[in-house]
């Protein structure tokens, strides 16, 4: 059976874009697929943290015609109300709108010589020693040697193939957000990503990112916790969060219901298995998400890159191994961050007290605040920051490290 491109990548969100772009720089014949037409959009957050920039020199470019706004301040909150405010000599974060982002990256791909295929729903997917086929709800079919999936959290591809069955509910989590546009809706500091942990008992997350002519506000705990321990209904929860923020006058404005959409994260951390023969998996897909700062963009972007270089590179050697190089270079570049700060999602939000603990010493912790911004901007690599953190807090990374035992054990079970 004959071919439709050197590489299928399915799914043409950051990841896929990014992987796209790659492989046809690369001379290889890509083809990208999704479900939707570009530009659409899609719910998330929309903060990067700017060391994107200094990981993908390409992307200031490609991003030239989008509206983007910079921060520099963070104002980080416990569930206590104790709070502190960091300020970054430059910007650490840069918060876009998704139908932007996604829209961008797409053409900076099929500039560079990628095609495309919309309105692509996938419902199927078979491998064999030859490669994979993929079917569409329409019923068209298409076959490549090699695909990677970046088709989401909620990924066909990873079902199909045996990858990944079915999320643990413990392993996503449910974010609650809307994205209004500031006449209905703004911050009252514009230049401030607000941000509170395990806020009014969730054991979770919720934010304030303004944009250029949006802001983002969203609220989002562990599934398995909404399931056992939340009676109100998403919208309700949000309508309630916006309103709080209101009367403490860090927005100002009204929810707008037809800006809400909620969705679902993976913040367990990659999947044990992220490849199978030629068939790579990136993105959400993957699991390939922060699960303290539940940041994806950033991590989908990375991954496609990655997953791209790969595969051009056992295509160049005539080489089955794309999977087996995808996650040598994964793990060593993201591998560490990702499983620990899956790890530290797990101990801190066993307690609140440990959230409001956390908060209560950063706000003295003047030096590694200032490393974990670095950080942030792409100045200093996490594993420099990891040392340094070890160095300085032993007794916390000890107690880190009985955790991690304890994840290894129950993901080998």
């Amino acid at each position: 059976m004959s071919f439709d491109a050197d590489v299928i990548v399915a799914g043409a969100g950051p990841a896929g874009a990014v992987a796209a772009r790659t492989l046809a720089g690369a001379g290889l014949d890509t083809l990208l697929v999704d479900r939707a037409t570009f530009p659409r959009n899609k719910p998330c957050g929309g903060g990067i943290s700017t060391r994107a920039l200094t990981r993908l020199p390409w992307l200031a470019t490609a991003l030239a015609g989008v509206d983007q706004h910079w921060i520099s301040r963070l104002h980080l909150e416990g569930p206590d109300r104790a709070a502190f405010e960091v300020e970054s000599p430059g910007p650490c974060v840069l918060t876009v709108r998704r139908v932007d982002l996604d829209h961008a990256l797409v053409t900076e791909a099929l500039g560079r010589g990628a095609r495309i295929t919309t309105g692509f729903e996938i419902t199927q997917a078979t491998s064999d020693a030859d490669g994979t086929t993929i079917q569409a709800r329409d019923g068209r079919r298409l076959r490549a040697r090699t695909i990677i999936a970046a088709d989401g959290v909620h990924s066909v591809m990873a079902k199909r193939l045996g990858l990944n069955a079915r999320w643990r509910r413990t392993h996503l989590a449910i974010d609650m957000m809307e994205e209004t546009p500031t006449d209905t809706l703004r911050a009252d500091r514009p230049d401030v990503l607000w941000v509170a942990y395990a806020y009014n008992g969730l054991d979770g997350y919720s934010y304030v990112f303004p944009k250029a002519h949006h802001v983002n506000v969203g609220i989002g705990c562990l599934l398995s916790h909404f399931d056992a321990a939340v009676d109100a209904r998403p919208y309700d929860l949000q309508t309630a969060f916006v309103a709080a923020l209101v009367d403490r006058g860090v927005l100002h404005g009204r929810s707008d219901r037809g800006a809400f959409t909620p969705f679902l994260i993976p913040v367990g951390g990659p999947l044990a298995e992220t490849w199978r023969g030629r068939v790579l998996l990136a993105g959400d897909a993957g699991g390939f998400v922060n699960g303290v700062t539940a940041e994806g963009i950033y991590y989908a972007m990375v991954s496609g890159e990655l997953a791209g270089r790969a595969v051009a590179a056992a295509h160049q050697a005539r080489s089955d191994d794309a999977g087996a190089r995808y996650e040598h270079l994964w793990r060593t570049e993201i591998g560490a961050e990702l499983t620990d700060a899956a790890i530290l999602q797990r101990y801190l939000f066993a307690a609140q007290s440990r959230v409001a603990g956390l908060v209560r010493r950063a706000s003295g912790a003047g030096r590694l605040t200032s490393q974990l911004l670095r950080y942030f901007r792409g100045d200093l690599s996490y594993h420099a920051l990891r040392r340094r953190i070890v160095m300085r807090h032993p007794l916390t990374a000890m107690k880190l490290a009985r955790v991690w035992m304890a994840a290894r054990r129950e993901r080998a079970s």
